[in-house]
């Protein structure tokens, strides 16, 4: 892939509203690649299919998971999915199956951005949709934040290599 910025790879995650799972995987991954060393050479940004919450900060019970588990989700504000994400970003990881659909049909012939699920990178887990927790109670926040985390460290591996970070 060729990239804008030499050394350095683009992911967008996608969920609905972009208040809960895609600012959580955000969070995540900027931490993640911190640790790892990575901050500079990875960027993350998160988007949602729709615009409901455009310019909201992640959900309040979001926030508060994260922040249990060492995650800052503050600095994030939602917006929509735009039709020039298809080619600022190196990946763009939906949180379900509904989330690639929509990136599918809305992507523009000429993108540049490769389309996945976040949980592609961990099929250890056995699952393909990170579930919507807004309307559950606080234990899907946790759920969510489980499988991020697997799928995020999977994601970090599958990006070193592919992108020869190390």
């Amino acid at each position: 892939m060729e990239h804008k910025d030499a050394g350095l790879v683009r992911i967008l995650f996608v969920c609905t509203g972009n208040i809960c799972r895609s600012p959580t995987a955000v969070g995540v991954l900027r931490k993640l690649a911190a640790d790892r060393g990575l901050a500079g050479r990875i960027e993350v940004e998160s988007a949602g299919t729709n615009g409901y919450h455009t310019g909201e900060p992640p959900d309040e019970r979001s926030i508060e998971a994260a922040a249990r588990r060492g995650f800052d989700l503050s600095d994030q504000r939602a917006r929509r999915v735009r039709e020039a994400d298809y080619a600022d970003f190196d990946l763009i990881l939906g949180m379900d199956r509904g989330h690639r659909r929509m990136l599918k049909r809305a992507a523009p012939a000429n993108m540049r951005a490769r389309l996945g699920l976040l949980l592609d990178y961990a099929p250890q887990l056995g699952k393909t949709d990170v579930p919507d927790p807004y309307y559950g109670g606080g234990d899907g926040f946790e759920v969510v934040l489980d499988l991020v985390e697997a799928a995020a460290a999977g994601l970090l591996d599958a990006v070193e290599q592919e992108f020869m970070l190390d």
